[in-house]
Order: structure tokens, then sequence, then C-alpha cells
């Protein structure tokens, strides 16, 4: 089922045409010619259950006894064929906010996600004939397509993995987006965008994993500092033989690292103590 164009004629001649059938109608009463008169009466008639409004940014979709005859996407008052029933059926730019969905990431990690979903209707003939209520279609179709993505990535990962769902949302947002139009072409609407609105994990494993990643931070910034400390004292002791100030053999040298290692790494304020006397 595709959108077509339906017969259309500009409304206001139709209602003028109408007027003089009616006139000439009464005409032919007062000059007693009935079947005149009658017959006028019912040709206005006709055209009449012909005429319908259409609202801008709304299509009337036509059927006559159960056949489709086309659509009306034009604004204004129209004649189209009589007898007609006329659906109309929104074209405007609507949001969807789905709730919010416990799901298992990819590994198996309970997560809440929501997302808002923006589309509207470019094919009024499938969204009304083959679907049953695209609305509901569009919202059932969007909390499975976010089940799906959801369960295809990590909430977070601490193993250099491509995308994640914390990381990554604008790609997440784009492949839900494709997901959702492949499903919802079938209903002639069209996904102008999907982004994701809520991302956590479940209350029931939330402290764990912030324990984690407080734990994944601590060892990151361990390593950091571990990077540093090496890095400065390699560094002070090529400045210290290469400027002559002192000759350091390898007892001095491993001591000298150990010192400051010790003074960076160190949770707390060290404490120097002052040696008087030789190392030896």
């Amino acid at each position: 089922m595709n959108e077509k164009r339906v017969f259309q004629l500009n409304g206001f001649l139709a209602v003028l045409l109408i007027i003089v059938l009616l006139g000439l109608a009464v005409f032919m009463f007062f000059n007693e010619n009935l079947v005149l008169a009658i017959l006028f009466v019912l040709i206005a008639g006709v055209l009449g259950s012909g005429i319908t409004i259409i609202q801008p940014n709304q299509a009337g979709v036509v059927t006559f006894f159960g056949k489709y005859l086309g659509t009306i996407r034009e604004s204004g008052l129209f004649l189209t064929v009589p007898f007609t029933l006329r659906r109309t059926v929104s074209l405007r730019v609507r949001n969807f906010n789905s709730k919010k969905l416990k799901v298992n990431d990819v590994e198996g990690n309970p997560i809440e996600i929501a997302a808002v979903i923006v589309f509207k209707v470019i094919d009024s003939a499938k969204a009304v004939f083959d679907v049953d209520q695209y609305e509901q279609f569009v919202e059932i179709q969007s909390e499975t397509a976010i089940r799906h993505v959801a369960t295809k990535y990590p909430y977070d990962t601490y193993d250099n993995v491509e995308l994640t769902l914390r990381g990554n949302a604008e790609e997440v947002s784009n492949e839900l987006a494709k997901e959702l139009q492949d499903r919802l072409n079938v209903a002639g609407v069209e996904v102008i965008e999907a982004r994701l609105t809520h991302l956590a994990y479940s209350t029931e494993i939330a402290q764990a994993m912030l324990q984690r990643q407080q734990a994944s931070a601590i060892i990151s910034a361990r390593q950091k500092i571990v990077e540093g400390a090496v890095g400065m004292a390699q560094l002070a002791i090529k400045q210290l033989e290469q400027g002559n100030i002192i000759e350091l053999d390898d007892e001095r040298r491993v001591q000298l690292v150990n010192n400051l290692l010790v003074a960076i790494v160190s949770d707390k304020a060290t404490q120097p103590v002052i040696n008087t006397g030789t190392l030896y």
C-alpha cells in the first residue's frame, strides 16, 4: 500500500456550484417543475457529500466502500469523490518518551535505559492500512529497538572496548535511529531523531558498580603517579650525573631512586631524615 493523490477540486467553487443548484431548485419549484427541482437538490446533496476540510500539516485518507482512492495533503476546503469516508492523519512532528526499561547489557549487568523518539508520518496510506493504530506500533517498536540496542554493548568498560552505552552515546543513538527506521518503514513513519534520555545501573547493583568505578579510578591514578615518579627519578639522576654534582655508584643510585619513589608515591607527606654522617 503506497500513498497516491486522490481526485480533488477547489472546495469554494464546489460550494458556489451547490448554491447555484439550490437556487435553480427553488426557481424550478416556484415554476411548478418539481422533477427538475428535486434533481437539482439531489445533485447538490451529492456534491455536498464530497466537501471536506483539511487542516495544515494533516492528510485526508479517502476510501470509497472499502477501496482506497487516495490522499489529500493540501490544506483548505476541497471537493473530492462523493459518498466517501475521509480519515484524518496528522503529519506533524511528534515525540515519544519511552518508559525506563530494565535490560541486561552485553556483559549481563542489569541497567535502566530510556529514550525519546522524534518521528512523523510520511506515507498516510501505510500508516492507516498497513498497521493497526500506528501510534501504538511506534511505541512498541521503539521499546523493542531500545532493548535490542542496549543488549549489544556494555554499559561501561575497563578493557578498551570500542563502543559503550555510557561513553559513546552519539553512536548508540545513531544505531538506535537506524534500527528503528527499519522497523517503522512498514508504517510509513520517518524517524527524525532518537536520543537516550536515561542510562544508569539498576538499583540492585548500582552501589557495587560505584565501588568498582572508584577502584578503577584509584588504580588508574596510581599508574599515572608511578609513571611520573619513575620519570622524575630518571631525570634527577641524569641531571646529577651530567652536572658532575655528585658521583653515584649503583648502591647510591638505588637508594636515591628508592627515596624519590617513596616520597612521590606515598599517600602521606614524607618526613625527611637528615643524615649528618656518611652513607656507610
